[in-house]
């Protein structure tokens, strides 16, 4: 993430977690992407681009009281709020989710709405891709989109949203988002022994599972 980007995150930490917690469809996507980990009890879980924390509880919940909670943000409003939101076994670290200052093997990953931001989404997953152990899984949350014959009709909108929610407002910015995400998948089925991908919330919300060779 670059220095205008963390900028950018840090001044609207406060308006950006609203929307990633209350946006309709999000918070279902969300807790299906922590369950798609298939994280066992005691495993170790890394968020990368944690934000706010939105996702840290639910992670929590999943790993158990013997389990290792990582939230990684590189945007120190963000990981202020996510501090206050995580309970206090859940590790909040300063860091730069291309490459998280993180001590592998660990169980699973999990990007929520970070691919597009990472600069090199590539570079980011073979980085992720190197924590995991053999069988562990990385999820992709993504917003991007859609294919779908109804989906199509509310592009414009969701072209504009991705528009006005970018540091410097690009008019192509839903497109980058979307080549980025393609490029983060790409870069998993690359390394993977199983992937699968699932879309919800009219094709717009893409959750994709990636798990290393066992």
């Amino acid at each position: 993430m670059d220095e205008a980007t963390r900028s950018f995150y840090d001044r609207w930490a406060r308006v950006y977690d609203p929307v990633a917690r209350m946006t309709p469809g999000v918070a279902n996507a969300r807790r299906a992407a922590v369950d798609a980990l298939a994280l066992p009890p005691g495993a170790t879980v890394v968020e990368v681009g944690c934000g706010t924390g939105a996702n840290l509880r639910a992670l929590r919940d999943a790993v158990g009281p013997d389990g290792r909670v990582v939230g990684v943000d590189a945007a120190r409003g963000m990981l202020s709020l996510a501090r206050r939101r995580a309970p206090r076994d859940v590790a909040c670290v300063l860091g730069d989710a291309v490459r998280p200052p993180i001590c592998g093997p660990v169980d699973g990953v999990l990007a929520s709405f970070v691919t597009g931001v990472v600069g090199d989404p590539r570079a980011a997953v073979a980085s992720w891709w190197r924590l995991l152990r053999r069988g562990g899984r990385l999820v992709i949350l993504e917003a991007t989109t859609s294919d779908r014959p109804v989906g199509r009709l509310a592009n414009p909108l969701f072209r504009a949203l991705v528009r006005a929610g970018a540091p410097d407002r690009p008019s192509g910015a839903a497109c980058a988002l979307d080549a980025a995400v393609e490029a983060a998948h790409d870069a998993a089925r690359e390394r993977a022994a199983v992937t699968a991908e699932r879309r919800t919330l009219g094709g717009f919300l893409s959750t994709f599972v990636a798990e290393t060779p066992s």
